[in-house]
């Protein structure tokens, strides 16, 4: 008998998917170009030459089998210090190679993460407005993710809303900063004021909560800004990163869990993830990749394009009426639709060939996410049919 879960599952397709597969379809009639399409967090800029460098050198240097073979189950231990002395330059960190876990990118380490740190029946916290796809990565657990209520004025932390919800049940809270979709990025005030309400709960409920970090757009921060480091301000973080938007890698599939050496079992949950990965089926990403990113841990691409297209449409999506709080970083813009049912907001757009994605299933009614990670020029283009649209309203 086929599982019924997984066959509801296809009854609840992901509505950022089916808008993408739309924008494809009617691409087809009328050329892709002119279809403006801002469904998919896709990365749009160039792999850093660095990258392609770093692949070349080790296919004409490396044995094949170092490069093809199966990796160790938790990671190759050269990439692991590498990625490991990177982190600690960068952010004052102490981590040391044993503390690292290899994964396919973000979602990997967020999948880990969570059944990592909570049994079933535990609750994770999340914070709206957050990435649809949590639900799955936890709930699947046996766990069940609660979601804090979004504070539309800065797409920060409403406190009291989530000190209410952080009752003994709850096991983890799940942030991601910069924010998919707002945009946003927490503050130092931000973090310390959280890291001290989960220590006084820690303390108050005699159990661990632990502070999983999604942060796979930390290197997209505007204005000449560094977006603070989550584990540097509460012992109990475990870093959940991904080279996909940093090096426009997304194919690749490559991140990792970096566990705070101060957090509990600290050396233990790199061999925990590996365990979870023969329950899941994981197994390591590939080895060449593993390398290949350890040789640059550094670089990115150039994400310049990611802020000049930030700017245009923040610009005009404002002069046009529409509330917007300003994106910190990431290449998402998330406006107040025109009107209080997003869903109805967006299907009225394609009218104009303007993919945009309703909010409803990031958690916040009556906003639209924009995923500028295409060309500036198309981004330009797509302006008179944005002000026709709002027109037509």
């Amino acid at each position: 008998m086929i599982n019924e879960q997984y066959k509801r599952m296809l009854e609840g397709k992901s509505v950022i998917r089916q808008l993408s597969e739309f924008a494809t379809e009617r691409g087809k009639e009328i050329g892709y170009e002119n279809v403006f399409d801002y469904s998919l967090g896709n990365p749009s800029v160039p792999v850093p030459g660095e990258f392609t460098e770093a692949m070349i050198k080790l296919l004409r240097t490396k044995d094949s089998m170092e490069l093809h073979g199966y990796s160790p189950s938790l990671g190759i231990a050269s990439v692991k210090e590498k990625i490991a002395d990177s982190l600690n330059q960068r952010f004052g960190m102490n981590y040391t190679g044993n503390h690292i876990f290899p994964t396919t990118g973000a979602a990997g380490a967020v999948a880990h993460a969570v059944r990592c740190v909570t049994e079933p029946g535990d609750e994770v916290l999340t914070i709206a407005p957050y990435f649809p796809e949590y639900n799955m990565y936890v709930n699947m657990t046996g766990a069940r993710l609660k979601v804090v209520p979004a504070d539309t004025e800065s797409f920060q932390i409403q406190f009291g809303r989530l000190e209410e919800m952080l009752t003994e049940k709850v096991a983890a809270l799940l942030i991601n900063t910069p924010n998919n979709p707002s945009g946003a990025v927490y503050s130092e005030d931000t973090l310390k004021k959280l890291a001290e309400l989960l220590m006084r709960k820690q303390k108050e409920y005699g159990h661990d909560i632990f502070l999983i970090s999604d942060e796979p757009y930390r290197e997209i921060v505007f204005d000449g800004k560094k977006a603070p480091y989550v584990s540097r301000f509460y012992d109990n973080t475990l870093s959940c990163y991904s080279y996909s938007k940093s090096l426009s890698l997304p194919g690749e599939r490559i991140g990792y869990v970096a566990a705070n050496p101060a957090c509990r079992d600290a050396e233990l949950i790199s061999a925990i993830c590996g365990q979870i990965s023969r329950g899941i089926g994981h197994n390591c990403p590939p080895s060449i990749i593993q390398l290949a990113v350890a040789e640059i841990p550094d670089v990115t691409a150039d994400m310049s394009v990611y802020e000049r297209n930030m700017n245009i449409l923040y610009n005009e999506l404002t002069a046009l009426g529409f509330e917007c709080v300003r994106p910190g970083g990431t290449f998402y813009i998330f406006p107040k639709a025109l009107e209080e049912d997003a869903a109805a907001f967006c299907r009225k757009a394609l009218a104009y060939d303007l993919v945009l994605v309703p909010s409803d299933s990031f958690g916040v009614p009556g906003f639209f996410r924009m995923a500028y990670c295409i060309d500036t020029e198309k981004v330009e283009r797509s302006l008179e049919a944005l002000r026709k649209f709002v027109k037509g309203y």
